[in-house]
């Protein structure tokens, strides 16, 4: 049996194809292949505008940036999550402040963080950064009438989540992302992603405001919009009645060089086209191991199976953990553990975190295990996952 990861990407000849077309075109940077990805993308989450940017990190810096995080603020987000979802507020200075999970569903508890928000004057808190966690979505519609209650500006972190969706009170299909609800959302085309550009991220929203000056930041501030110019045309020198001529530029605020290159942007295009079928082949494997798995005695949670749910990774709660995982790794199945919760990272204990202060997410740590989850995991080596985990427990 060759080695089996928890998540890898799958390249194909029109992907190879797509790059090299690239590579042979007049733009290998903000070309035309930024845009179609950006429109392509946005029409499968169904938000109206979507921005590509370097890396998912990127994206959320760059929506902190937008809803103009200042230093000290407080943003509420979930400590199991990747550190990102916290630092991009630490970037701007301002405070990271986490609840508890759901131990149900491993999402940001909306009940906790009403609580918080309760026992806290009006204006405490500016945002919130509730997390899809695993590709199982946020309820965004109760996250935005709690937001609108109490002022707060939300960032979807939908990494783990395209494809994925929630039904909201009126019975209708919300995708992850969409902007529906959220004003920001992210996702990360790291190569495990559902979508692998090698690095890649996007900011999706329906905001048309918060839409350009994510253009702004994501290119050093610069704007060539003329009418968005704030100098007076004297600066181009000569004739003041023509037309601002093609090399005139602004920088009007101080942002950053968080541009996707048209050859990531080629990849990520060939790969969305393949998008459902890739979420429809995760949610085969998910139900089977749900069937196979959740009502053995050592499983004590399990991601389930949900039509609804993206399937990123399919993660496992069990009895002695690092026992299972040295076992597989044993026989080459590397599973991993998503996450280390953000609270316990030196950096944030450093901040005043400390063991203790979340028990759920302290507990579903000390349990969790996410099983191999990719498209092109076949029926045998998934098998063969499934008969080493049982194996073990017998």
């Amino acid at each position: 049996m060759k080695p089996i990861p928890y998540g890898r990407q799958s390249i194909n000849d029109q992907d190879i194809q797509a790059v090299l077309e690239t590579l042979q075109a007049d733009f290998l940077t903000q070309g035309p292949q930024i845009t179609q990805f950006e429109e392509a993308f946005a029409a499968y989450v169904g938000a109206k505008y979507a921005v590509a940017v370097a890396n998912g990190t990127a994206a959320l810096h760059l929506c902190a940036l937008t809803l103009d995080v200042k230093p000290n603020q407080k943003v509420i987000t979930t400590p199991i999550t990747f550190s990102a979802s916290a630092n991009c507020v630490r970037y701007c200075g301002g405070e990271v402040v986490f609840v508890d999970i759901d131990p149900k569903t491993y999402l940001l508890d909306i009940n906790k963080v009403r609580r918080l928000l309760e026992s806290s004057p009006k204006g405490t808190y500016h945002g919130v950064i509730p997390v899809d966690f695993a590709g199982r979505s946020v309820d965004m519609q109760a996250y935005r009438a709690l937001a609108n209650e109490f002022g707060l500006w939300i960032i979807e972190d939908a990494c783990h989540a395209p494809g994925g969706y929630f039904q909201n009170q009126e019975g209708t299909e919300i995708r992850c992302g969409s902007g529906t609800y959220a004003d920001l959302s992210i996702f990360s085309f790291h190569p495990v992603k559902h979508i692998a550009t090698g690095e890649g991220g996007m900011v999706t929203t329906s905001n048309k405001r918060l839409y350009q000056r994510l253009q702004l930041l994501r290119t050093h501030g610069i704007t060539k919009d003329k009418l968005a110019f704030q100098n007076e045309k004297e600066l181009i020198g000569g004739d003041t009645e023509v037309d601002w001529p093609g090399w005139y530029m602004e920088m009007q605020e101080l942002g950053f060089n968080y541009r996707l290159s048209d050859i990531h942007a080629a990849l990520g295009l060939s790969q969305l086209r393949r998008a459902s079928e890739g979420l429809s082949r995760r949610r085969v494997i998910a139900k089977r191991y749900a069937e196979e798995l959740d009502n053995e005695d050592f499983v004590r949670g399990s991601s389930g199976f949900s039509c609804e749910h993206a399937y990123h990774l399919y993660v496992v709660e069990v009895e002695d953990r690092l026992g299972l995982y040295q076992h597989l790794r044993g026989k080459m199945v590397f599973p991993q553990v998503h996450y280390i919760p953000v609270h316990l990272m030196p950096y944030y204990q450093a901040l005043g975190w400390k063991p203790g202060d979340f028990p759920n997410a302290e507990h579903y740590y000390s349990q969790c295990l996410s099983l191999p989850m990719y498209p092109s995991l076949t029926d045998e080596e998934q098998g063969y996952v499934i008969d080493q985990i049982k194996a073990y427990y017998s």
